[in-house]
C-alpha cells in the first residue's frame, strides 16, 4: 500500500463490505437456515482467496473499506437498491457487525441496470470532499479532493460483480465484516 493511499493510516481491523452471489434455492435455503449460509459464505470466500477469480466469475466479492463511501455516494445518487447495506433481513445473527441482509434476484437485476448506466464519474460529480467528513463517513480520511477517487477501483469490478449475478438470475447476500 502506497504511503499516499489514506489507508495506511487505519488500524489493520476494520470493517468491509462482503457480498455473496447466491441462487434462488440457496436464497431459501438461507432464509430458514443463516447458520448454513454463514459456512457457506466462509467456505465460498476461502476457497477464492486461493485462485481470486475476477468478479464475472467470482461468487464472493468485498468492496474492502469503500462501502460506507460508495453507500453516500448511491444515496446521493437517488440509487433505486440499497446495494451497500442490502434490503431484507436475513438473519438477527452478527456476521461481524451486524446482521447480514440480502437483495431477491429481481432487486440484483435492477441494481445491475442501474449500474450498468452508471459511471463512477457521474457518482462523484458535484460531491465534495468535505461533505464526507460531516457526514461521518467511515473511514475518516477525508481530508482532500482527491479521497474521493478511493472507490474508483472498485466500483467497475462490482459492477461486474452485480451483472453476473444478473445474468445468472442469482440473489445477493451482503453484510459488513
Amino acid at each position: 500500500m502506497a504511503l499516499s493511499d489514506p489507508l495506511h493510516m487505519l488500524p489493520p481491523m476494520s470493517m468491509n463490505g462482503e457480498y455473496l452471489r447466491v441462487t434462488p434455492e440457496e436464497l431459501a435455503r438461507a432464509v430458514k437456515n443463516p447458520e448454513w449460509a454463514l459456512e457457506l459464505a466462509d467456505e465460498i470466500q476461502d476457497a477464492q482467496e486461493e485462485n481470486e477469480p475476477a468478479p464475472a466469475e467470482a461468487r464472493h466479492f468485498t468492496t474492502h473499506k469503500t462501502w460506507d463511501l460508495l453507500g453516500f455516494l448511491l444515496h446521493r445518487a437517488a440509487f433505486p437498491v440499497d446495494i451497500v447495506h442490502g434490503e431484507e433481513p436475513l438473519a438477527a445473527d452478527d456476521w461481524g457487525y451486524g446482521p447480514p441482509r440480502y437483495l431477491t434476484a429481481d432487486r440484483v437485476r435492477l441494481a445491475a441496470d442501474a449500474l450498468h448506466r452508471m459511471t463512477y464519474d457521474q457518482l462523484i460529480h458535484g460531491v465534495d470532499h468535505s461533505e464526507l467528513a460531516e457526514a461521518g463517513t467511515y473511514p475518516q480520511i477525508w481530508d482532500s479532493p482527491t479521497s474521493l477517487e478511493w472507490a474508483r477501483d472498485l466500483f467497475t469490478p462490482l459492477t461486474t460483480f452485480f451483472q453476473a449475478a444478473a445474468s445468472a438470475v442469482q440473489a445477493m447476500l451482503i453484510w459488513l465484516d
